[in-house]
């Protein structure tokens, strides 16, 4: 491929908010293009652009150089209005798929005040030395409330949304920089090049990195916000952390797990302002293994914030001046990074690439665009130094003989892989599982599918044959990522089980009696809390990806795509959009008026009059035909079909004529005010593939990303938690309609003249987050103190004798301390392993029989981490 020439191509660019971009060529056949940062200059997303397409050296991968804009993909902008001054005002790019700010002269703003939310069109795109400018042409008025979906989505997952008085309070007494004080003991990083790498949105930097070469071979330097020092145990900030378990991630929005004074303040590592941190010095030899590590306490200052983007241009030899002075410590870390792979994969890591959605939002809380995102070298340079600082301190703690919380993950079960071998053999694939080690098989198998269209099932079949990952103190070592030790140390700002980690630490490194050790049995309680924590975070966010998913599709309805078959069930096929990273469902009734045949063997729907089959991989082109945001679902038809219910809903019932603009607008008014029923076998979020995948700017080693996987990217973007065959109609439920039902998409049982009232009535429910008078809670109950204190130094912070109350059994603690799983959606009764169970007490054989057809293979969650990646 790398003798192949130049060549001018025409198609649609992405912009990543990290600055580069993807070209989607016109041509079906030619793969994606990576644009650099400095060929973005003046693109927006979505434009139509010309570009000069080349091979990469020495990879299956093509970049380009945009040479001219053919067409503006947008040409009105919705946003919020800033006025900077009397003279002009900005509407900002908060999606970052702009490239930059929306200028408006103050005569062109239609007088709209500050903060107001408008639709502007602009009169000069950035091209040509114009400036980006634009009018406003209406003022929406108040900006709608773009948490609207979000708030929904934290309600209904049970996120505690608000700290406790105490905690706010606590938080005000903390200053913008630390104390001379706190510097004693330390060592002083001050002058080291230290630098945090994220991405373009991230706010939080909670770890900085450094390299060096010496005779031995490179000593890293990787250094975390020491939040340990500033949370103490058993504060109310710790007892909120504790709560929350982790921060949670939305598009434009983040439920914290610290107050902001310490995640976007003392303790996020910014640039060139002093900063408390906890170090990890690790020496490796020429062939990345590691020789030595130590740990301490220092102060640093982070001498550049550089972006994904960034960094690779550094990398590919376009760095801006102003990282000059890094410029040797970003190019050593290169160089480290990729013989910690090599070695990594080498010795039996699992490489799966996951693809990964990026969701644009506006400032309006409107997603403007929805597209794959793009793992850089950039990204794996991060994580490999994540891995390595986290393997650290996992191997220091065993050799310590401290008690941990391990980050574990046990390996697939034998007919899960039994069952992925089977479909590997039906795609094609040559490689027996059973033999050798198990992950280089695994690996040398989906190596075979490279750059086919089977590769992406094939990854997200192998991923779903996983275990899930978890937090305990019973160390069975990492299958995905190959390593016997593994703990999470990096990133404590936004994980609780980092900050434990952390503690323990100290207690072996520091001189103090402020940290103290845990038993196993806390460690197990908390191991069970924290999981359930990040399961609860994991599903909101893919909650809220289908959501606005589901929201931006609204408005292609009757559109017509082209898409690639994802997914074949018994009861349709997904089809994911080449032009954008989405994917619906096209039910059997609408592929055609045959009889369709479900082939579970190979993944395939076959005609029984025409012999027309649909396998994974075929091209097809779609209409879009329904979107609901409520639910999160996505329906296409098979482009051609009629939809006879839907033509029907167009036509006045009376006179029989088309109807109105308005009549459709009212009636489509009317028909939201109704309460859409969800077929059980669906469930919104999990019924959707694209909502396992994690956005880009989060840190993950695809490893440790898969399983839960995202994991450790710092851990960021999962799998589905059901087959679609779980998600799908039943038959019956598909042959049976309500007369008065409109759609036949999306169930409604709800009588029109009820609707009004029902909808006040849902809306009190989602939207009052605290009835009046309702006490909130202030966090972990004294049960969850006693856990972390333990017993005899819990008594003592009350005033009591260690030994004046009898001490309760653990089994009694574990049941008082784990109130997470006392709610209903992580009980026993509705977990994904119980609730299809039907129970023969009769016959002992049938007792463990399930109603479901999984063929035995367990099924993985993956936890989407926040803005950078799992491994932090």
């Amino acid at each position: 491929m790398s003798t192949q020439k130049k060549k001018i191509l025409t198609g649609t660019i992405k912009r990543h908010p990290d600055g580069f971009g993807f070209f989607i060529p016109e041509d079906k056949e030619h793969p994606d293009v990576y644009i650099p940062r400095n060929s973005m200059e003046g693109v927006i997303t979505n434009d139509k652009v010309t570009v000069e397409v080349y091979p990469e050296k020495g990879g299956e991968r093509f970049r380009g150089e945009v040479i001219r804009v053919v067409q503006r993909g947008t040409k009105t902008f919705v946003g919020r209005f800033y006025r900077l001054n009397d003279r002009l005002g900005i509407l900002r790019d908060e999606g970052k798929g702009w490239g930059q700010d929306l200028k408006i002269k103050i005569e062109d703003s239609m007088n709209a005040k500050d903060k107001e939310l408008v639709a502007a069109e602009v009169i000069s795109y950035p091209e040509d030395g114009k400036s980006f400018t634009g009018k406003v042409t209406s003022v929406i008025g108040n900006a709608l409330d773009p948490l609207t979906d979000i708030k929904r989505v934290i309600l209904s997952s049970g996120i505690p949304q608000d700290f406790s008085a105490e905690t706010l309070e606590q938080a005000k007494h903390y200053k913008e920089v630390p104390d001379e004080k706190d510097y004693k003991g330390r060592k002083d990083l001050r002058e080291m090049s230290l630098i945090t790498i994220d991405g373009a949105t991230a706010k939080d930097f909670d770890d900085a990195v450094f390299v060096e070469t010496n005779p031995e071979g490179f000593l890293l330097y990787v250094a975390i916000a020491d939040v340990s020092h500033y949370v103490q145990v058993g504060s109310p900030i710790d007892r909120d952390a504790y709560e929350r378990g982790t921060s949670v991630y939305f598009p434009n929005f983040v439920v914290p797990m610290l107050p902001e004074v310490l995640s976007n303040g003392l303790c996020s590592l910014n640039p060139h302002v002093p900063r408390l941190c906890m170090v990890a010095e690790m020496q490796f030899d020429f062939t990345g293994e590691m020789t030595r590590s130590d740990f301490y306490e220092a102060v640093m200052e982070s001498k550049a914030r550089v972006t994904y983007g960034e960094a690779q241009e550094v990398i590919d030899g376009n760095g801006a001046e102003k990282f000059d002075h890094v410029k040797d410590g970003i190019l050593r870390l290169a160089d480290l990074a990729k013989i910690l792979m090599a070695k990594r994969f080498k010795e039996g890591s699992l490489d799966l690439e996951i693809p990964e959605t990026e969701l644009v939002i506006d400032g309006a809380g409107v997603p403007i665009d929805i597209q794959r995102s793009e793992r850089l070298f950039a990204h794996r340079l991060i994580e490999e130094m994540m891995l390595a600082a986290n393997v650290a301190v996992a191997k220091f703690l065993h050799g310590k003989n401290v008690p941990a919380l391990y980050r574990i993950h046990e390996p697939p079960n034998e007919m899960a892989i039994r069952t992925l071998e089977k479909y590997m053999a039906t795609f094609g694939g040559k490689t027996k599982l059973g033999q050798g080690k198990l992950q280089k098989r695994l690996t040398k198998a989906l190596e075979e599918f490279e750059n086919r269209p089977e590769a992406q099932i094939l990854n997200i079949l192998t991923l779903r044959s996983m275990s899930q990952a978890k937090y305990s103190p019973n160390n069975v070592g990492h299958f995905g990522l190959g390593f016997e030790y593994y703990a999470h140390f990096t990133s404590p700002i936004r994980r609780y089980p980092d900050l434990i980690i952390h503690r323990l630490l100290k207690t072996q490194v520091v001189k103090s009696n402020q940290y103290r050790l845990m038993s196993e049995d806390d460690l197990a309680s908390a191991g069970t809390i924290l999981s359930a924590a990040e399961q609860r975070s994991t599903k909101a966010e893919r909650q809220v990806q289908s959501i606005k998913k589901a929201r931006f599709m609204e408005k292609f309805l009757g559109q017509e795509f082209d898409g690639m078959i994802s997914s074949v069930a018994k009861f349709g096929i997904f089809v994911l959009l080449r032009e954008y990273d989405i994917d619906g469902l096209v039910r059997l009734d609408d592929l055609g008026h045959d009889k369709w045949e479900f082939d579970e063997e190979n993944l395939r729907l076959t005609a029984r009059r025409s012999g027309m089959s649909f396998n994974i991989g075929d091209s097809i082109r779609i209409q879009v035909a329904a979107a609901d945001p409520e639910l999160g679902q996505i329906n296409f038809v098979k482009a051609g079909m009629e939809i006879n219910d839907e033509m029907d809903e167009d036509m006045d019932d009376e006179t029989g004529d088309k109807k109105s603009p308005a009549a459709r607008s009212a009636e489509k008014y009317l028909n939201r005010l109704r309460k859409k029923e969800e077929p059980k076998e669906w469930q919104g979020e999990e019924r959707r593939r694209g909502n396992d995948r994690r956005s880009n700017d989060r840190r993950s080693s695809p490893n440790e990303k898969s399983y839960s996987l995202k994991e450790d990217r710092q851990g960021r973007k999962d799998q589905k938690s059901r087959r679609h065959e779980e998600r799908g109609p039943k038959p019956a439920q598909r042959e049976e309609r309500n007369p008065n039902q409109k759609s036949r998409f999306f169930g409604d049982k709800r009588s029109e003249q009820k609707g009004q009232e029902e909808k006040v009535q849902k809306a009190q429910k989602a939207f009052q987050f605290r009835p009046e008078g309702e006490e909130r809670s202030k966090g972990p109950d004294e049960n969850l103190l006693r856990m972390i204190l333990g017993p005899s130094e819990f008594r003592k912070t009350q005033g009591q004798d260690s030994e004046d109350k009898p001490k309760l059994s653990k089994k009694l603690q574990f049941a008082e301390q784990s109130k997470l799983r006392d709610k209903d959606e992580y009980s026993e009764k509705n977990s994904d392993s119980l609730k299809d169970r039907k129970p023969n007490r009769k016959d002992a054989k049938k007792r463990g029989e399930t109603s479901n057809d999984r063929g035995g293979v367990r099924k993985t969650r993956v936890s989407q981490g926040r803005g950078k990646g799992k491994t932090r």
